[in-house]
C-alpha cells in the first residue's frame, strides 16, 4: 500500500507567503459540487459566456477531470494594484488595471511553478499541477471555497485586504491538507457596479452577461466591429473595463499599493491618446506592448476599439457624423 505524505497546510502557506503570494487558502476536493454546476449550466444555457467556448469544458465542473488524484487546492492571490490614475478627458483611452504592467500570467507562472516544485520536492509521492487563467479551472469558485475572498455582485472576487485588485491561481495536488474556511458574500445590499455598468451587462446580481461587457468586446471579441449595444457606450475603454472596480466600496476603502515591481505601468498604458491607438501600426503595437496580457488584443482589435470610441464621441457631439 502507497505510503502517503503527511505536509502541514501551515508550511504550505509560509512557503507561498516567502514566494510573495498575498492570500493563499486551501479547499479541500470532495466530489461535484452539484449547484455550482448546475448555476454554470444554466448561465452557459442563457448564451452569456458569447464566444468563448471554453467556459462549456466539461473540466471546469468536475476538476477531477484535469486531475483525478486531486484531493486539494492551494489556492492564491496576488495584489496587483498600483496608485497611478487616469487623467479625464475624453482624448484618453483607458485601460483596466490588470494590463498596465507585466503580464500577470508571467509574473503568477513563476510564484506558481516555484510553490509546485518546492512542494513535490517534499516527496516522492506528492503530485502538483499550477494554472493561472491558463486551464479549466473555475479560480473564483475555489477562491471563494478556500477563504481567498467571495465572489461579489460583479462577478469578482473581492479579498478583505485588497478589494478586488487581485490574480488568482491554483495548484493542484493530490496531498490531503487541512482545508480553510470558505469565504461568506459581503457585498449586502450595495448595488453600485449594477447601477454604474453602462451597458447593463451584470444583467442581475451575481449574473454577468458577457454579450453585453465591455471588457468582453475589447478583449476577446474578434468581430470587425463592435455591436451597437456597446460600441455607443465604451465610454473610452479600449482594452477591458474597470467601471464596476472602481466604484466598488471594498476596492475605494482597502485598495493597497502592490509591492510587486512588475505590475508598474509601462510608459503609455495610462494615458494613451486614442486617436493615435485608432492608427498604430502593427510595429507600434509590437513595441509598446512587450511581456504584456494586453497581447491578447491583436493591433487590428486595438485600432477597432478606440476607433469605436472616437466614433461614438463624435456622434454624440454631432449625430449626422462619422469619425470613420
Amino acid at each position: 500500500m502507497e505510503k502517503r505524505a503527511v505536509i502541514n497546510s501551515n508550511v504550505i502557506k509560509e512557503k507561498a507567503s516567502e514566494l510573495g503570494f498575498h492570500k493563499v487558502g486551501i479547499a479541500a476536493v470532495d466530489g461535484v459540487d452539484a449547484t455550482e454546476v448546475q448555476r454554470l449550466q444554466a448561465w452557459i444555457a442563457l448564451g452569456y459566456h458569447a464566444e468563448m467556448a471554453w467556459m462549456a469544458n466539461p473540466k471546469r465542473q468536475d476538476i477531477s477531470l484535469i486531475m483525478p488524484e486531486v484531493r486539494s487546492l492551494i489556492c492564491v492571490a496576488l495584489n496587483y494594484y498600483t496608485p497611478d490614475q487616469r487623467p479625464q478627458g475624453e482624448e484618453y483611452a483607458k485601460i483596466s488595471r490588470y494590463g498596465w504592467g507585466r503580464d500577470y500570467h508571467k509574473v503568477m507562472h513563476k510564484k506558481l511553478k516555484a510553490l509546485t516544485i518546492w512542494l513535490q520536492s517534499l516527496g516522492e509521492s506528492i503530485q502538483a499541477r499550477y494554472y493561472a487563467d491558463t486551464g479549466p479551472v473555475a479560480d473564483k469558485v475555489w477562491a471563494q471555497r478556500a477563504g481567498i475572498g467571495w465572489i461579489a455582485k460583479n462577478g469578482n472576487v473581492i479579498t478583505r485586504e485588497y478589494g478586488s485588485w487581485v490574480f488568482l491561481g491554483e495548484v493542484l495536488t493530490n496531498l490531503e491538507l487541512e482545508s480553510d474556511r470558505p469565504s461568506t458574500e459581503h457585498c449586502g445590499t450595495c448595488t453600485r457596479c449594477l447601477d454604474a455598468c453602462p451597458t447593463n451587462a451584470i444583467t442581475q446580481p451575481f449574473v454577468i452577461d458577457a454579450n453585453r461587457c465591455i471588457a468582453y468586446h475589447t478583449i476577446e471579441n474578434r468581430s470587425e466591429k463592435l455591436p451597437q449595444t456597446v460600441a455607443p457606450h465604451l465610454q473610452g475603454w479600449v482594452a477591458g473595463c474597470d467601471i464596476c472596480q472602481d466604484v466598488c466600496p471594498w476596492n475605494q476603502r482597502f485598495a493597497h499599493v502592490t509591492d510587486v515591481a512588475e505590475f508598474q505601468p509601462y510608459p503609455g498604458n495610462i494615458a494613451p491618446k486614442l486617436i493615435e491607438l485608432a492608427e498604430i501600426s502593427d510595429e507600434e503595437w509590437d513595441q509598446q506592448l512587450p511581456a504584456s496580457a494586453l497581447r491578447r488584443i491583436k493591433p487590428e482589435m486595438l485600432r477597432r476599439n478606440a476607433r469605436a470610441n472616437l466614433d461614438a464621441s463624435k456622434q454624440s457631439n454631432d449625430p449626422e457624423s462619422n469619425y470613420f
